[in-house]
């Protein structure tokens, strides 16, 4: 391995890592949007509480993590590149990813509130609550920007407009 090539292999693997994490995060959001929505659209209570209880349980496991590798990776990809975090679609995509990052934790709030209600229907063999309908529709309009942020995000990463610019 010649002078220059571990900084160059430590590149590509943070951008390996960055890659997958973030097909994850994106991946999984939408996977378990879809799946909750859907199975509150079909109006069964225990189905209902099962897929949230699953939704939470992938958000904690895969979405956690990817939320903070994402902008680990990141920050020391630019930082091994040479880019200043000040470029223009850098702090873009920094503050996209915070817009993403405060439509989520409310999300991830109302999923966990949505299960427990959804759970005490289930159990109790009774419709689901008023409450759970409020939830939902809170819960799918922070949906939207926070896919919207990614989906810009995923442009600017992969063209980075403002370095020809």
């Amino acid at each position: 391995m010649g002078y220059g090539e571990t900084p160059k292999m430590l590149y590509l693997s943070l951008k390996m890592i960055h890659i997958l994490s973030a097909t994850l995060l994106f991946g999984t959001g939408l996977g378990s949007a879809y799946y909750m929505f859907r199975s509150y659209l079909h109006g069964d209570a225990k189905s209902f509480a099962m897929t949230c209880r699953h939704v939470v349980m992938a958000d904690w496991l895969f979405t956690s993590t990817t939320v903070i590798i994402q902008p680990a990776t990141g920050i020391w990809m630019v930082y091994l590149a040479g880019f200043s975090l000040s470029s223009l679609w850098i702090s873009l995509t920094l503050a996209l990813y915070v817009v993403a990052g405060l439509c989520w934790l409310p999300v991830v709030w109302l999923q966990i509130k949505i299960q427990k209600l959804a759970e005490q229907s289930a159990l109790n063999n009774t419709p689901l609550p008023a409450q759970v309908h409020r939830y939902m529709k809170i819960w799918f309009l922070l949906g939207w920007p926070a896919f919207i942020s990614i989906m810009i995000i995923f442009y600017l990463m992969v063209f980075k407009p403002m370095v020809w610019g």
